[in-house]
């Protein structure tokens, strides 16, 4: 069943958003060399403290954080803690969301740490947030679930082969277990939405107005393959491969789609790939 949302619940939507577009901020500025990723926490949970929100990943199925910090081969999932802490060179992924009047909002970023980054590592970057756009260009009435997987998929397979290198395998893996999904008055909800194209999906339901999805491709310098680590939560590449996760919760509207954790709502990615962006309901 999906949750067809009313153009008020996705204004909340908006709101709620706003605040996850305030904390990737603020924790994009403290992921510095020396910061434990306990610190990043800490910084997420007085940014939601600040709005008056609620947080939507602290205890949810007992998880222990306000975020998850994902470094270098870890996938997603990854729990903030006092002995991670980042260096020079080390890429993470922030992963958080918020809830304002019952309302969720969820996105992801990859942030590079320090300097001197291998070239690999930022095309990864690049190409794992470009994925990502194609597939909220995709996000059109009429249009199928499988649409915006296909965009998804196909941005990625049309790049470059990567370099081989310290953390490559000269190619690029997308992540098979995780995906994106639907959210609303619960940040997981239907449907679940592939990264690929896969025949035993079919083509998933139409995409109508009022059609709200958290768009998250997942993309490895190697293996499409992950394992979960002893504390149940932590999932990192089976070859050790460093990868990247970009998120962003997005509404489908009459007049196109609205980038609900986009600080412009999408209107600047959105117009280089030829698609309007939906008035921001809040503007």
């Amino acid at each position: 069943m999906v949750q067809i949302k009313t153009p008020e619940q996705i204004a909340k939507m908006r709101e709620a958003g706003l605040v996850v577009a305030a904390i990737h901020a603020a924790t994009r500025e403290a992921a510095v060399p020396g910061a434990t990723t306990r610190d990043l926490d800490e910084v997420a949970r007085k940014v939601i403290a600040d709005h008056g929100a609620k947080s939507n990943f602290l205890g949810y199925g007992g998880f222990p954080a306000t975020i998850c910090t994902s470094v270098n081969e870890v996938v997603v999932h990854g729990i903030p803690d006092d002995k991670t802490v980042l260096k020079d060179g080390d890429i993470i992924s922030i992963d958080c969301g918020a809830i304002v009047d019952g309302w969720h909002g969820d996105a992801a970023y990859t942030a590079f740490v320090g300097t001197g980054h291998a070239p690999e590592l930022l095309e990864l970057s690049r190409v794992t947030e470009g994925s990502m756009w194609a597939g909220i260009a995709a996000m059109r009435v009429g249009a199928r679930l499988v649409d915006i997987s296909k965009a998804i998929e196909t941005y990625i397979k049309r790049q470059p082969r990567p370099a081989v290198g310290e953390h490559s395998l000269g190619k690029y893996g997308i992540v098979e277990d995780y995906g994106g999904h639907g959210i609303g008055t619960e940040m997981h909800m239907d449907p679940h939405l592939l990264n690929y194209v896969s025949r035993k999906r079919g083509k998933g339901p139409k995409l109508v107005p009022g059609f709200c999805l958290a768009i998250e491709p997942m993309v490895s310098l190697g293996t499409p393959h992950t394992e979960v680590l002893e504390d149940d939560w932590t999932v990192v590449s089976t070859d050790g491969t460093w990868s990247s996760h970009w998120e962003h919760s997005v509404a489908l509207t009459e007049e196109g789609p609205l980038v609900l954790t986009a600080v412009d709502g999408g209107r600047a990615k959105l117009a280089e790939l030829g698609v309007t962006a939906a008035p921001d309901p809040l503007a």
